[in-house]
Formats: C-alpha cells, sequence, structure tokens
C-alpha cells in the first residue's frame, strides 16, 4: 500500500519539483506571459518527459501541471470551453508518471490549484467564483486519483484560506504555499507569520512559501514561520537571486529590460538567465532548510531538473540523477554575499 503524505513527512524529506512554466516555456511549448498550460493537451508528451526528468532528479510526488489552468485564466485567453480537457489531461499525465516510478515506491500525484487572479479585498462575488474555481479543479483532481492537493502562489491571505476550506471537503491532505509581493505582507494587510499561524489553526497540513521569491529572500521568513507553527512545512523557492532591494523577481534587472506583458496588464520577467542561482547556491539553500525542520522541499519557477536534484541530496537523499554528477564536490557557499540568513 502506498504510503500517504504526512507518513512520508514524518519519516524524512519529500521532495515536489515544479517549474513547469518556464521551463516548459523555455522549450517551445508554451507563451511566455500568457502561460496557458495547453502542453498538456497539444504535446502531451513534452509535459510527461519533463515530469520524468524531474522524477530521475529526485521528486517523490508528480505535480498536476494546472498551474494558470483556471477558469478566469482560460477565459481571458478565449480557452474556457478547454478548462476540464485540459485539467484532466495534466491530471492523467501525472498519474501515469507517479505510477511508473524509477524507485520501487510509487510517487504521489498531486492536484494544484493557484491564486484565482479575481480575489479583492472585501469584494465578496470575487470570493464566491474563486470558490468555485477551486472547487471544480479540486473536485477533477479527486475523480482522477489525486494523493493531494497543492494551493499555492497566493498572495492575499483570505484566498489561502478559501482555497484550504475546498481542499479540506476534498478529504484529502493540504499544501497551502504562500506568495508574498515585495511589500513583505499579504496583499489584504495580514502579515505572513500571522497567515501561516492561521492556516495551521484551520487545520493545514503543510504550509510554506513558493514562487516569487529566490534563496536569499525567502529563507528570512521560513526561519520565522517555523519558530511559530508545528506541522510540516514547505520550501518551494525560484532559483533566482533575488535581494532585499528587490525581494521577488518581478522587481529583478534582467539583462535587456525586457518582460513579456500578458493580456491581464501584468509582466512577467522573461530575460532572467543571469540571475540564476548556481548548484552550490540552491544547495546551501536546501541544507539550511532541511536543518531547521522543513521536510516538503522543491524549487519553483525557472528550476531545472539540477535544481531539483541539489535539493534532492542536500537533504541527504541519493537520487537516479545523483550518479552523473560530479564525482567532488566544491563545497556550499553559505557565506556568498547573495544568500542572506
Amino acid at each position: 500500500m502506498k504510503r500517504t503524505l504526512i507518513e512520508r513527512l514524518n519519516k524524512g524529506p519529500v521532495i515536489c519539483a515544479e517549474g513547469f512554466l518556464f521551463e516548459i516555456e523555455k522549450r517551445g511549448y508554451m507563451s511566455a506571459g500568457e502561460f496557458v498550460p495547453m502542453v498538456a493537451l497539444e504535446n502531451p508528451d513534452a509535459l510527461e518527459n519533463l515530469h520524468k526528468d524531474y522524477q530521475h532528479a529526485g521528486s517523490d510526488i508528480v505535480l498536476a501541471f494546472t498551474y494558470n489552468g483556471h477558469r478566469e485564466k482560460m477565459r481571458e485567453m478565449d480557452k474556457e470551453d478547454l478548462l476540464e480537457p485540459l485539467n484532466r489531461a495534466a491530471l492523467q499525465i501525472a498519474k501515469k508518471v507517479a505510477n511508473n516510478p524509477i524507485g520501487n515506491e510509487k510517487n504521489l500525484m498531486a492536484g494544484n490549484i493557484s491564486h484565482s487572479n479575481i480575489w479583492e479585498k472585501d469584494n465578496k462575488e470575487s470570493h464566491f467564483q474563486a470558490e468555485k474555481m477551486f472547487t471544480e479543479m479540486v473536485e477533477w483532481a479527486v475523480e482522477e486519483g489525486a494523493d493531494l492537493i497543492m494551493g499555492e502562489t497566493f498572495f492575499y491571505a483570505e484566498e489561502a484560506y478559501k482555497a484550504l476550506e475546498v481542499i479540506k471537503k476534498s478529504g484529502l491532505p493540504s499544501v497551502i504555499n504562500l506568495a508574498p509581493m515585495a511589500e513583505n505582507f499579504m496583499q489584504d494587510g495580514i502579515s505572513i507569520v500571522e497567515t501561516c499561524i492561521e492556516l495551521e489553526q484551520r487545520g493545514a497540513d503543510v504550509i510554506g512559501m513558493n514562487c516569487f521569491r529566490g534563496p536569499a529572500t525567502m529563507m528570512p521568513y521560513l526561519k520565522k514561520i517555523r519558530k511559530e507553527i508545528d506541522c510540516h512545512m514547505s520550501a518551494l523557492p525560484l532559483p533566482f537571486r533575488t535581494t532585499h532591494e528587490n525581494p521577488t523577481y518581478f522587481s529583478l534587472p534582467d539583462n535587456n529590460g525586457c518582460t513579456c506583458h500578458a493580456p491581464s496588464g501584468k509582466t512577467f520577467p522573461t530575460a532572467l538567465d543571469p540571475m540564476y542561482c548556481n548548484r552550490y547556491e540552491i544547495r546551501t539553500f536546501f541544507e539550511e532548510a532541511y536543518q531547521i525542520g522543513i521536510n516538503f522541499l522543491g524549487v519553483c519557477c525557472g528550476a531545472t531538473p539540477m535544481h531539483q536534484r541539489e535539493a534532492a541530496e542536500a537533504a541527504g537523499l541519493t537520487v537516479p540523477a545523483s550518479k552523473y554528477r560530479e564525482s567532488k564536490m566544491r563545497g556550499t557557499i553559505a557565506n556568498n554575499p547573495m544568500y542572506e540568513n
């Protein structure tokens, strides 16, 4: 019988690779800025192969690529009629890979919901519509055999609470990840730490942070959160060198000032390649995350299989990709100026 998420976390580290958006876009199967995950329908083999690459790098969880595959985003791109087929295709691809692990134990398959793009503080209609979006996506994930649901990239505390409420109704384990903007608090005025405390009180199984921030600007908050909550925690940073002055990747200077404009008016940085963390910087982050008691680990947007391997090895795991790493590590770089403890 397959062990549950909590059973695995109680025994040690669990790796959950993310980063599909940027990696698939770089491979030419998605449009930057729009980032609708049509790859699940148009090029399913490409998505399956990326899941396998991450599995080879140590990912224990195969996360269905439904991020930005919600009703609002699909409507914005005039693809709302493909909403359910896209979600089910992504879930089925993830399940297929999870059921064919490289090791002896089957991987877990995770359904995924994310920020709705419509949530507004004190706007009850936006809250109702977001709940409907979360509900249908969670229902499809349950029907396709998900082992857990990850809700992520929330920058409104109340939206994270609503996502958790919907997930709990499914009966599946919940992972809730926050992605605060550069103001360093949630957009409805609640502090990051207070939001995590409230999530634990409401019954979240795993709480943490993902996306928007790289190692340097995520770790300080992870340390604060770890001191205040007792449940399992997650850490899924970007692999970019965010700084105190530029705490999220939205504010990072890129190599030519270019950004790709999404139809919503938001912008996505598309030339951040010079800002990548190297393997040793990523390893340093995850060594510290694991040392302070964070067992749910992975790398978010911008991640490559190399980054996922470093997360796994930093937590003491030997994964299939470990066979071909360099024979002698050059050491970690905890004292590197980019890494703010």
